[in-house]
């Protein structure tokens, strides 16, 4: 995947920042199959947002606390699916990463169409790790 853009050539990722940026939803989908709200949690800055229908959670603390709990109640044995879309370059160390996935239900292995979503990330690089400031995501398909 390449990065998309109309932002000056300063802020388009190299190629191994564009590999990283990719790799991040793999992380997510990692720390969710293992239900380690710690692991997802780190993929945030001290400060990030996350947003899902009716949720806004906003700091890494608060984001590990609404995981564990979800973890242990309503996303109990799901899995979740990300691929990426589209890099879109906002400025040097800042990107807005495209994705679409979902949450597995428990005990299926497949995307149920009516749980697809499409998410924006704001990706930051700290400390020469891409991070995530805000996530927000929405169904893929109007209802």
């Amino acid at each position: 995947m390449t990065a998309t853009t109309s932002a000056p050539a300063s802020a388009v990722p190299s190629a191994a920042d564009q590999a990283a940026i990719a790799a991040v939803p793999a992380r997510m989908v990692a720390a969710w199959a293992a239900h380690d709200a710690d692991a997802f949690a780190e993929l945030f800055t001290e400060d990030g947002t996350l947003m899902l229908p009716g949720i806004y959670k906003r700091g890494r603390e608060a984001i590990r606390e609404y995981m564990a709990s979800e973890y242990a109640g309503a996303y109990r044995g799901t899995t979740v699916t990300g691929t990426p879309i589209e890099i879109k370059p906002l400025r040097a160390g800042a990107v807005a990463l495209l994705t679409q996935g979902g949450v597995i239900p428990a005990g299926e292995s497949e995307l149920p169409s009516e749980a697809a979503i499409r998410a924006s990330w704001i990706l930051v690089k700290r400390n020469r790790k891409w991070l995530l400031a805000v996530y927000q995501n929405c169904p893929r398909d109007a209802g």
